[in-house]
């Protein structure tokens, strides 16, 4: 069943064959990446630097990023792999351009939407390990449905805007809202149960 508008699954036999061509060492393998992804990796290095230069340096950088670890890494699914890359490289430039005092990106504003999630009286990192905290997160995404799923990753890993989203699965600004205050609800009644004070 297919909730969202514009996106496609990337297909699967294209991505294995990106794949190998990394492993091959066949510097093509980037062209195809770019060709691919480009556009949408460089959305998601925009909503979190803000800065056209920067999120080609970005990029950049990610390709260097994963033509370095394929191989020996063999990604189970290339985008996210991708992604995960890119979020590394964006986040690293974005706190680089916070020493500067730059302008605050969409990634801010999402992570501050759950402040009130995973801040409360205690510090949820003094409570426990990061690697802890976010195998019950992980646990708890698992457990949405496909759609809240999305909007959760949508919103909080890609850091996409609210007008994206709705857009996505073609409803209102305010339905996303809505979803997004459940699953925060969700998350911290999980927290709470897992012993973190929130």
């Amino acid at each position: 069943m297919a909730l969202y508008r514009k996106r496609t699954k990337p297909s699967a036999s294209e991505d294995e064959e990106i794949i190998r061509m990394y492993w091959r060492r066949d510097e093509n393998a980037i062209r195809e990446t770019d060709l691919k992804y480009g556009g949408y990796l460089f959305a998601v290095a925009y909503r979190i630097v803000r800065d056209r230069r920067d999120c080609e340096e970005c990029l950049n950088d990610t390709y260097v990023g994963v033509w370095e670890a394929v191989p020996p890494a063999w990604p189970n699914a290339l985008k996210a792999f991708l992604t995960t890359i890119m979020r590394r490289v964006a986040i690293n430039r974005y706190h680089a351009g916070l020493r500067k005092k730059r302008i605050p990106s969409e990634m801010t504003v999402a992570l501050s939407e759950l402040e009130d999630v995973l801040a409360g009286d205690g510090d949820v990192g003094e409570e426990a390990d990061a690697e802890r905290l976010g195998r019950v997160i992980s646990d708890y995404i698992r457990t949405l449905s496909e759609r809240r799923n999305f909007i959760f990753m949508s919103r909080y890993y890609a850091a996409e805007p609210l007008d994206e989203i709705a857009r996505a699965l073609m409803v209102s600004r305010s339905t996303v809202n809505k979803e997004l205050a459940y699953i925060k609800k969700g998350l911290k009644e999980r927290l709470i149960e897992e012993g973190y004070s929130v």
